[in-house]
């Protein structure tokens, strides 16, 4: 077979074997299918679409393009110290989801181990991995051996994906991104659960977003998303549920990367907008019943509220920043970030009740300020982004500030000032704020 073969297969809507698409992986791995033929495959199955068992397989020779991590296997020499359970969480993406910072400290400040690797910045959504970055001497691309041990010593690491950790992934992961071929169902659940699969957790709790600033614009798509990744994780012998969550408006209010920073300290001293709160309880109250905690989902909320009011879940934050080489002292005085030149208010035009305030937007947004990349190879400004000051559902007078544009280039500030608040719809009638938590599938 060759790589020609396979695009003519797959363009022609013809189901690929295993086979032909674990010669594709391995070959694109090693370098002997080139970039151009990768992305005339993947606009290929983004268009076509992609059968069970072809995603499953996809999954799986992605997860097995680099090494399987035995994490259990290390710490199975250790029952005293670590309980044989991994947890992990993963995000579809979203805007303004600062949740991973917040919620695996704080599930980790529970005793259960996390082992976390997060993806940088993919189309307008963020990435966990540009977050942690902007934390002044955070190392997120350390060793497999430190990643184990850290998780072994503290409880928790957060790292990017590493070379040698699905391999193949990160290079699509990446493309998908430059030719736009983002928003795939095989392709999101082929890229999500390769990645849970290799780094060694054996239960997963996926946060599958939906609404504008989601991949899956509507709650059928997101569905069919989550029970494509819980099929696949049965057949790799993860137990896995996914929590869909609304992302029809930014999650909290700070869009950005040191911006989400800061806001995710807060959070962890108690000060949590509430939309952040809903997610991060209930993601975590999952996690910590598929680690044995507790078998009931109210009282691991009761958990999470006391590491949180006690201080331990901000302790663990710190943990894991000074465990990775970050300096500390940034998280303790929030004013040491280095801040954008231009910081300007945008006020209200009117009086009323806030409709919508367009996620997808928004992300866009902050991305045209610097806040996340256009091509793969764009370096990020840690400093810009947008701070929203209301919510949906909120009533506002005319003249009220509504949020600030963070940004390093004045010439594009009064254009930004104009998309946000062409952005914000505001009408006389009352509003329901947005639901949060949509539904669980297990």
């Amino acid at each position: 077979m060759t790589i020609l073969d396979i695009i003519e297969k797959k363009r022609d809507k013809q189901e690929l074997s295993k086979q032909e698409i674990e010669y594709f992986i391995k070959g694109y791995t090693e370098g002997t299918i080139a970039d151009y033929q990768a992305a005339a495959l993947v606009m290929a199955i983004f268009i076509n679409g992609m059968t069970k068992e072809e995603t499953t397989n996809l999954t799986l020779a992605m997860a097995n393009s680099g090494e399987i991590l035995d994490v259990l296997g290390v710490f199975g020499d250790r029952p005293k110290k670590h309980p044989k359970i991994i947890v992990d969480k993963h995000s579809t993406g979203g805007v303004g989801d600062k949740v991973s910072l917040i919620l695996l400290p704080l599930v980790a400040s529970c005793g259960v181990p996390v082992a976390k690797m997060s993806g940088r910045g993919l189309g307008f959504t963020g990435g966990t991995v540009d977050k942690l970055e902007s934390i002044p001497g955070y190392k997120t691309g350390i060793d497999i051996n430190s990643f184990i041990q850290n998780v072994e010593n503290i409880g928790i690491s957060m790292i990017s994906q590493t070379l040698n950790l699905a391999p193949a992934d990160k290079k699509i992961y990446a493309l998908r991104d430059s030719i736009s071929c983002v928003e795939s169902i095989p392709l999101i659940a082929s890229s999500i659960m390769s990645k849970k699969i290799a780094s060694g957790a054996n239960k997963i709790v996926l946060d599958v977003t939906v609404g504008s600033g989601a991949f899956m614009k509507d709650i059928e798509q997101a569905s069919k998303l989550a029970k494509a990744m819980i099929e696949i994780g049965e057949l790799a012998n993860r137990e896995t549920v996914c929590v869909l969550t609304n992302m029809d408006e930014p999650l909290g209010y700070a869009v950005g990367n040191t911006l989400e920073i800061k806001e995710a300290v807060e959070a962890l001293k108690g000060n949590m907008p509430e939309d952040v709160k809903q997610v991060v309880l209930e993601l975590g109250a999952h996690m910590i019943k598929l680690a044995k905690v507790t078998d009931n989902i109210e009282d691991a909320k009761e958990i999470l509220i006391q590491k949180i009011e006690n201080g331990e879940a901000f302790n663990k934050f710190v943990e894991l920043v000074e465990n990775q080489g970050g300096d500390t002292s940034y998280l303790t005085d929030l004013d040491k970030f280095e801040k954008a030149k231009y910081i300007e208010p945008v006020y209200s035009q009117k009086s009323g009740y806030i409709q919508k305030i367009n996620a997808e937007t928004i992300g866009k947004l902050a991305c045209s300020l610097g806040a996340g990349r256009i091509r793969k190879e764009d370096k990020i400004d840690m400093a810009v982004g947008i701070i929203l000051n209301k919510k949906v559902g909120n009533y506002v007078e005319k003249g009220d500030c509504l949020g600030y544009i963070h940004t390093n280039n004045e010439n594009t500030l009064e254009e930004a000032k104009q998309t946000l608040l062409k952005t914000i719809k505001i009408e006389e009638q009352e509003k329901e704020p947005i639901k949060t938590i949509l539904k669980t599938i297990s």
